[in-house]
């Protein structure tokens, strides 16, 4: 439930607006969302797995990152230059098995097609989230909410 609300807000940053046109970036809103929400508590210990993010399973997914060896890409989404590109097995190696398992049947892909959509999507999403070049504090619905996106 909270992932399918955040796949409608990350759909909607995406897709560059609110309105129902964003078609384009829904469906990476979509995988967001699935993996925000495991990553929030779809069991296993999901928030525990993101280092106890609790309602802001964003900066527990960019710890994560960073922790495996994708800190540069990662800063790189935060800061104020450009994007440096992550790919899918990237991903797949930075992200607990049973979470990418679990935001990949949310979903409804495999795990392999989850990483590559996360890998698209998610640097364009955090660098929107950060616009002032670093990770807002709040839960995720909130810092959207902040960013009138």
């Amino acid at each position: 439930m909270a992932g399918n609300d955040l796949g409608s807000l990350l759909g909607g940053l995406l897709g560059g607006g609110g309105g129902s046109g964003g078609q384009g970036g829904a469906g990476g809103g979509n995988i967001l969302g699935s993996l925000l929400g495991a990553l929030m508590g779809g069991g296993a210990g999901g928030a525990q797995a993101a280092g106890g993010a609790g309602n802001n399973p964003l900066g527990g997914l960019m710890d994560m990152l960073k922790k495996s060896g994708l800190a540069d890409q990662a800063q790189s989404w935060v800061g104020t230059g450009e994007n440096k590109p992550v790919s899918g097995a990237q991903i797949a190696e930075a992200l607990p098995d049973d979470t990418l398992a679990k935001a990949a049947e949310h979903a409804g892909v495999t795990p392999e097609a989850a990483a590559e959509q996360i890998a698209q999507a998610l640097p364009q999403a955090v660098d929107k989230l950060s616009p002032s070049g670093s990770l807002p504090s709040g839960s995720l619905e909130d810092i959207i909410k902040q960013q009138n996106l």
